[in-house]
């Protein structure tokens, strides 16, 4: 029998109605410990640190979707990130997107820096650039694509033949693609890494991330990490982001039906300058968003005619809710400068501050257009 589609192991995959009662939905296990049989023999798990029925089916599920051999959820996403470089160690060497989440470039400047770990920012765009980058100790290449907030768009395979090569791992966010529309370990990554709380979530109401991998050194460390760290995830989130899996696909196409009727509107108005969307013809990553992609996103970013201008249309917006994060059934609008990325002001990071980005929820399109028309006239 061949393997199921896309949409059939977002409901199924580690979802089995339970033995119990049959439950079609998985339970959430609300509990801290386990009663053993025998002393040091439990069951399963010893302490909910360590493991929970709920989590474990959470991670069953992204594992498959990501087409990973093992997936590790954890209390937020920069909670995962943070695990994943603690399998590194001091000296070693990090080269990063020049256009990533403000929250990574803070963790590996402001955090892991003291620890003894470096980075290098590169345009992943650019190959020679990126071997430039390499280094002997470089552990990990760090890669978003679309990438946050400029929508860039990285040749993962290309990105991770080079990075090989020089005997460096791949790690790939995903949050903005969703496994819905991309799938990085089948285009040669090591490593995928998610905010849950955004699309796979969908509905504004958790916090969570994800490490997705097929490395047995890998599985092991994170293994043992998650444990001995504890940035684990609550059941009663794992049970909600189960809930989002099961809608992904369809949530993602209409997101990106959505986003694509807004982008168009926003290239042809007057005081829009440019607008940033890998589904226009325009965008200078279209063909590799084409080629690696099965859908653009939900994700526009455009640049106002000045910094205020930005502030003015965020302010106006009704639909949109002026709000960070993104991901969620609703429409959101940030100023990504003094928002979400803040923290890279004054770093080779520096995002325009006439920029705004949209989060296109599953609103009509037609009346999330009308809202923007409004704030921008």
């Amino acid at each position: 029998m061949t393997e199921e589609r896309f949409e059939t192991r977002a409901i199924h995959a580690g979802q089995a109605p339970d033995a119990p009662y049959g439950a079609v939905n998985v339970p959430i296990y609300q509990t801290s410990t386990y009663a053993q049989p025998a002393v040091g023999e439990p069951k399963a798990w010893d302490y909910a640190r360590g493991g929970n029925p709920t989590r474990e089916a959470l991670q069953q599920a992204l594992a498959s979707l990501e087409g990973g051999a093992r997936a590790f959820s954890f209390g937020s996403g920069m909670g995962a990130e943070a695990t994943l470089l603690l399998t590194l160690r001091p000296g070693d060497h990090v080269v990063l997107a020049d256009d990533v989440y403000g929250g990574t470039y803070r963790l590996l400047t402001k955090v892991f820096e003291g620890w003894g770990l470096t980075s290098t920012t590169v345009d992943l765009t650019d190959a020679d650039a990126l071997a430039s980058a390499i280094r002997p100790e470089t552990r990990f290449v760090w890669v978003e694509t679309p990438s946050n907030p400029l929508l860039k768009i990285i040749d993962i395979a290309a990105v991770s033949a080079l990075a090989h090569a020089a005997g460096a791992r791949v790690v790939v966010d995903n949050t903005f693609a969703t496994p819905a529309l991309q799938r990085p370990l089948e285009l040669g990554a090591d490593v995928v890494v998610h905010s849950v709380t955004k699309y796979i979530g969908g509905h504004s109401d958790l916090i969570g991330g994800a490490v997705v991998t097929s490395h047995d050194d890998l599985i092991e460390r994170l293994a043992f990490l998650t444990n001995a760290v504890g940035t684990v995830p609550g059941p009663m989130d794992c049970y909600l982001a189960l809930r989002g899996l099961k809608t992904l696909a369809v949530r993602m196409q209409a997101h990106g039906e959505h986003a694509a009727a807004v982008a168009s509107f926003l290239g042809g108005h007057p005081k829009v300058r440019d607008v940033y969307y890998p589904g226009l013809d325009a965008h200078p990553g279209h063909d590799v968003a084409a080629r690696q992609m099965s859908g653009f996103g939900g994700m526009v970013s455009f640049t106002a005619g000045s910094a205020e201008e930005a502030l003015e249309v965020a302010r106006r917006t009704e639909l949109f809710f002026l709000a960070e994060s993104l991901g969620g059934v609703e429409s959101l609008i940030e100023v990504p400068g003094p928002m979400t990325h803040a923290s890279v002001a004054g770093s080779p990071l520096e995002v325009p501050a006439e920029l705004v980005r949209l989060s296109v929820g599953l609103e009509h399109a037609d009346d999330l257009i009308a809202d923007l028309e409004r704030a921008l006239g």
